[in-house]
């Protein structure tokens, strides 16, 4: 099928976005705010309608995603769904989020990031990025084999990094069955309160296993 031109005023202003990505910015490269506004003059909320592109799969990061780019610009990492296309627009029930459904998602998750437990707003060790948090779409494989997307509240970059992450649950249920007893309390413990404490020997560890090289030489020195 041929590609219609992203000028194409009979098109909608999503996919017109997208069109533009692809043939004006091109993969891997970045364009400004500037720039996407100047290309669509006339319309109000064009940053909204490319950010809807990520409901099919099209990766545009930010400032958020990738510390990098300027304040200002944003990178076209990946092409998702060809949404000019007839029917590869249409969202899948329960893909969009509603404003009370957010709130609530993120009460649910203790207003933290599920894979990291970062807090909104909350700086990245050593760095001067702040997180944010937002609605991930996490594939669960079940026990009976069939998968189902669920949504956790996680930070942008664990977002980033977990895009193709699929969750096992029939895997993890059917590895609870084989602890001891013991251990089984224990974790039962960690999931009423849904946090884990840390012995001081395992946040050592930790943090030597994030020790480059020769620091690391001088830690097991210092244990001698």
């Amino acid at each position: 099928m041929n590609m219609p031109s992203w000028g194409d005023t009979k098109l909608g202003t999503m996919k017109r976005a997208g069109l533009w990505l692809v043939q004006e910015v091109g993969v891997g490269n970045t364009f400004t705010k500037g720039q996407l506004r100047d290309a669509f003059p006339d319309v109000s909320q064009i940053d909204r309608r490319m950010r809807d592109l990520r409901d099919f799969d099209w990766q545009i990061d930010t400032k958020r995603e990738d510390v990098t780019l300027d304040a200002h610009e944003q990178r076209f990492v990946r092409q998702g769904a060809p949404v000019w296309e007839p029917g590869k627009a249409t969202r899948k029930a329960g893909m969009t989020v509603t404003a009370a459904q957010r709130r609530s998602l993120l009460v649910r998750d203790g207003h933290k990031c599920r894979s990291c437990g970062i807090g909104p707003g909350e700086p990245y060790v050593g760095t001067d990025v702040t997180s944010q948090l937002d609605i991930a779409r996490r594939s669960v494989r079940l026990p009976d084999g069939a998968s189902k997307v669920q949504m956790i509240i996680e930070c942008n970059r664990c977002r980033v990094g977990d895009r193709e992450l699929t969750a096992d649950l029939g895997d993890l249920v059917n590895r609870i069955a084989k602890l001891p007893a013991i251990e089984k309390k224990i974790l039962s413990a960690w999931v009423e309160q849904d946090s884990r404490g840390f012995s001081e020997v395992e946040d050592l560890w930790a943090g030597y296993r994030s020790l480059p090289a020769d620091a690391r030489g001088q830690f097991r020195d210092a244990l001698q």
